[in-house]
C-alpha cells in the first residue's frame, strides 16, 4: 500500500533534503578553499629555491610547468661607501705642537682668506690637465708632492682650476687669478687612502716639517715655516679630505687658546684620508699662488 504524505510533511522532507545537500556543498567549499590556501603556501615556499623542471636539461621551456619564480623580481642593493666608513681614524698616528712665531694671525683663521681658501673659491680652468714643464731652475728644497701618497706615485690629474684673488679693501672675493693659468688642481685618489706630508729640504725644528695654520673636517692649510701667515715660505692647501679626528681636535684646542702653539707634522706623516676620488691642491710661495702642475718645482722625477 502506497503511503502518501500530507503536503506539510512533504515540505518538511524537502527542506531536510535541501539542508543536507547545502551542508555537503559548504563542506566541499571549505575543503576547496583549504586546498587553495595550502597550495598557495607551498608555492610561496618554492619561490625561495631554484625552479627545476624536466625541460631544464634540454634548455627548452616547458609550457606545461607553472614557474612561480618568474613572477618574483629580486633586486640586490649594495650599500654605498659612507663618509663614516671613509673617514676612519689613522691608527698609530700621534700629533705634537710647536710654538708659533709671533704675531698671530690678525683675524680668526676661519675668516682669513689666506688661511681658509674656502672663502676664495675656484672655477674650472681651460688648461692642460696634467704635468707642465716650465723652463728655468726650480728650488731643490721645494716640497715633493709625490709624498702626498703612501706609494710616492706619479700624479693623475683629474681637473684644473683658477683660484679667486682677494680684495683686502672690502674683505671680499676678487676676480680669478689670471697667472699662472692653473692655481688649483684635482688629483685622482682612492676613497679612504691616507694623505701624507710632502717632504722638503726645510725643517721647522724638533723634526717637524709643517705647522697646521687652519683645519676643518674637509680641508687643511700647512705652512713650511713657523709663521702664522703665508708671507714667507711655502704654504700648502688641501681639500676634499677627512682630516684625522684627533689632529682636528688638537688644532681646535690651540686655535681657541690664542694660537701661541699649533699642531706640527713630521715629513711623510699621515694626517688625513681621501674623502672621495679626488683631492684638491694649491701651493703658494711667499704668498703667491704657483702652478701645482709644474714638474720641475713639485714633481721632480715624475
Amino acid at each position: 500500500m502506497t503511503r502518501h504524505l500530507a503536503p506539510a510533511q512533504e515540505t518538511r522532507a524537502e527542506v531536510k533534503v535541501f539542508n543536507g545537500r547545502w551542508r555537503i556543498i559548504r563542506v566541499s567549499l571549505l575543503l576547496a578553499w583549504g586546498l587553495i590556501l595550502l597550495f598557495g603556501l607551498l608555492s610561496i615556499s618554492c619561490l625561495a629555491g631554484p625552479v627545476v623542471n624536466a625541460a631544464a636539461s634540454t634548455g627548452q621551456p616547458d609550457s606545461s610547468v607553472i614557474h612561480y619564480a618568474d613572477a618574483l623580481t629580486s633586486h640586490v642593493y649594495l650599500p654605498p661607501i659612507t663618509e663614516t666608513e671613509v673617514c676612519q681614524p689613522i691608527l698609530g698616528e700621534s700629533f705634537g705642537v710647536l710654538r708659533v712665531n709671533p704675531p698671530p694671525t690678525d683675524r680668526p683663521a676661519d675668516a682669513h682668506a689666506d688661511l681658509n681658501l674656502a672663502l676664495r673659491g675656484h672655477q674650472p680652468a681651460a688648461a692642460h690637465v696634467g704635468l707642465i714643464d716650465y723652463s728655468g731652475s726650480g728650488d731643490p728644497n721645494a716640497p715633493r708632492f709625490a709624498g702626498l701618497f703612501s706609494d710616492n706615485r706619479s700624479p693623475a690629474f683629474s681637473s684644473v682650476h683658477q683660484v679667486h684673488d682677494w680684495n683686502w679693501g672690502c674683505n671680499c672675493r676678487g676676480p680669478l687669478i689670471a697667472y699662472p693659468a692653473v692655481t688649483w688642481a684635482g688629483l685622482t685618489v682612492t676613497p679612504g687612502e691616507t694623505i701624507h706630508v710632502p717632504d722638503s729640504g726645510y725643517t721647522i725644528g724638533n723634526g717637524y716639517e709643517v705647522l697646521v695654520l687652519h683645519a676643518s673636517p674637509d680641508r687643511i692649510t700647512l705652512k713650511y715655516t713657523r709663521d702664522d701667515n703665508v708671507v714667507n715660505g711655502y704654504t700648502l692647501h688641501l681639500q676634499n679630505i677627512c682630516v684625522e679626528p684627533s689632529l682636528l681636535a688638537l688644532y681646535q684646542t690651540w686655535n681657541s687658546s690664542g694660537r701661541g702653539q699649533l699642531p706640527a707634522l713630521r715629513p711623510g706623516q699621515a694626517f688625513a684620508r681621501a674623502r672621495g676620488d679626488e683631492i684638491g691642491l694649491a701651493i703658494r710661495d711667499n704668498g703667491a699662488f704657483m702652478d701645482p702642475r709644474s714638474r720641475k718645482d713639485w714633481w721632480q722625477g715624475q
